[in-house]
């Protein structure tokens, strides 16, 4: 017998028992099917949109790592995806395309202005003001941050940040959490 386990004949239940077996090994687990998809959605696992990365992208079958990288740094600028459509007219294709992926996206909003949100920026394009917003960045740093870029280029990632303007560990440590590259 040929085909995938999903064909085979299994119950719901030893389906959503072997995806929940895999979910608990792997979290970031590259869904196969839009059947899997779906079982994954009943079990409760979401993609927040807005806050997804790369790797939470390319978990939906049928999506290209060109598209999750474009989704992802549309959102890392601040573009909200409020909707589907949102999402289909960012990568220029058909709703009904991405319909199958819906049940596991969140469409969820987050206030720039809000008091709690801090919006990570990327140190390769971020002005001095949007820097300084950052906790743990100061005015000093900020502009070492803006000379090095201006300089010696744009910064490959948060080693490379690290290492270019010698930071310490804690710092960076700190960093992390609000830098996008």
């Amino acid at each position: 017998m040929t085909g995938t386990w999903w064909s085979k004949g299994l119950g719901g239940g030893a389906q959503q028992s072997v995806l929940r077996s895999r979910l608990a090994k792997d979290p970031y687990y590259r869904f196969e099917s839009v059947e899997e998809l779906q079982l994954a959605a009943q079990l409760g696992i979401t993609i927040d949109v807005n806050q997804a990365s790369v790797d939470d992208w390319l978990r939906l079958p049928g999506l290209s790592i060109h598209q999750a990288r474009s989704l992802s740094a549309l959102t890392q600028a601040g573009v909200p995806l409020t909707c589907l459509e949102d999402v289909a007219a960012a990568l220029s294709l058909p709703v009904q395309r991405l319909r199958p992926l819906e049940p596991i996206l969140q469409f969820c909003y987050y206030d720039p202005e809000s008091p709690g949100a801090i919006q990570p920026a990327n140190p390769n394009t971020a002005s001095l003001e949007a820097l300084i917003r950052v906790p743990a960045i100061d005015l000093f740093l900020a502009r070492a941050i803006l000379h090095h870029r201006q300089h010696y280029g744009t910064y490959r990632n948060l080693a490379d940040l690290q290492q270019r303007l010698a930071l310490p560990p804690a710092l960076v440590a700190e960093l992390m959490h609000y830098l996008r590259f």
